[in-house]
């Protein structure tokens, strides 16, 4: 690579082909009967076909023109029981070809909204070393945010987005809007402060997240301590167990998490452990009584209007569901958050 991408889309002036002088650019097919066809748009190729992208975007190294950039975090040494994430954004991308170029639901296109490209992997070359893991992924992402893009990441497991936080919110703390099946505000853990149960505990010592602009939702499952939350519930942050998010329906949650965000600047992070497993079975710490995909999508939907300053989708741990369907679901997410991420984007 050249630091240009190796495909085109329309507005995204980094992310387009070399033009010469027999074809400017595009990809021109002769079908068995001699028709031609314009494959210069590289969602209309056929979906098994090409270098798998996140969402067939283009490719680009380089970072001028980029409004948001798709990036993978294949790292999972955060993870304290069953992992597998660090395959996720590998899979994930295999899985996203199926997307589409807009959201038939809400109509929103994103790609006509920003100029999105996929920006690679954090390269993380000291994977056995926790800290120093944390400290290369916050490089990356520091990058993006200096170029002025904005970051829709594929985890990975969740202490990832502890560092992408030291990269976005260093200046100012963001708001979050969590779905998960755990808080993730544990304390230290067989020795280690960063694992993927203590993110946002993190987070909030580093000055990092407000809590006070905080929601997490879908919060369930057996604990071994019942105070092992007592962290999110100290510092102000809302809990949404599910079994309120049962009984009040998912609307009425999703009113109430933009009234805690209000207008400042606000994440989205996204952990499949917060579906039911049966939806999501290949992830790390699978919960039973979650809330379900189309619940899930309606409630990313419904986040349109917010000032959203990045998102994430985290442990997909493909070798636990061997079917690809936890990485399509992971990839739908993604899609979602990259709607309502580009509407923020565009104004």
């Amino acid at each position: 690579m050249t630091g240009t991408a190796t495909a085109g889309r329309a507005g995204c002036r980094a992310c387009v082909e070399p033009d010469n002088a027999s074809n400017q650019g595009r990809q021109t097919h002769v079908n068995d009967d001699n028709r031609p066809g314009d494959f210069s748009e590289p969602m209309m190729y056929p979906r098994y076909t090409g270098i798998p992208t996140f969402m067939r975007t283009p490719y680009a190294e380089a970072l001028d023109d980029v409004d948001i950039g798709l990036i993978g975090v294949p790292f999972d040494g955060g993870v304290t029981n069953r992992t597998g994430a660090r395959h996720g954004p590998r899979e994930i991308r295999n899985q996203s070809s199926l997307m589409r170029r807009v959201n038939q639901a809400t109509k929103v296109a994103p790609f006509d909204l920003c100029r999105v490209c996929d920006v690679g992997d954090t390269m993380i070359r000291s994977p056995f070393h926790l800290e120093s893991s944390l400290d290369e992924i916050e490089r990356a992402f520091a990058r993006l945010h200096a170029a002025g893009v904005v970051p829709v990441a594929a985890g990975g497991d969740h202490s990832v987005t502890l560092p992408i936080f030291r990269a976005i919110a260093k200046h100012r703390p963001v708001g979050m809007v969590h779905f998960d099946a755990h808080c993730d505000t544990h304390d230290d853990y067989l020795g280690s402060k960063f694992h993927h149960g203590a993110p946002f505990r993190r987070a909030v010592e580093e000055g990092l997240l407000d809590p006070h602009r905080t929601i997490q939702i879908g919060i369930r499952g057996g604990v071994a301590d019942i105070d092992v939350w007592k962290f999110s519930h100290d510092t102000g942050m809302r809990v949404v167990y599910m079994e309120e998010l049962f009984e009040r329906g998912w609307r009425s949650v999703i009113e109430e998490a933009r009234e805690v965000v209000g207008d400042s600047p606000t994440y989205v992070s996204f952990d499949v452990d917060g579906l039911d497993p049966v939806y999501a079975p290949g992830t790390g710490t699978p919960e039973v009584g979650g809330f379900s995909t189309i619940e899930a999508q309606l409630m990313i939907r419904a986040l349109s209007g917010l000032d959203l300053v990045g998102g994430d989708v985290v442990e997909v741990a493909p070798p636990f569901d061997p079917s690809g369907n936890t990485a399509l679901v992971g990839a739908t997410m993604m899609f979602e958050i990259l709607c309502v991420v580009a509407q923020a984007r565009a104004e």
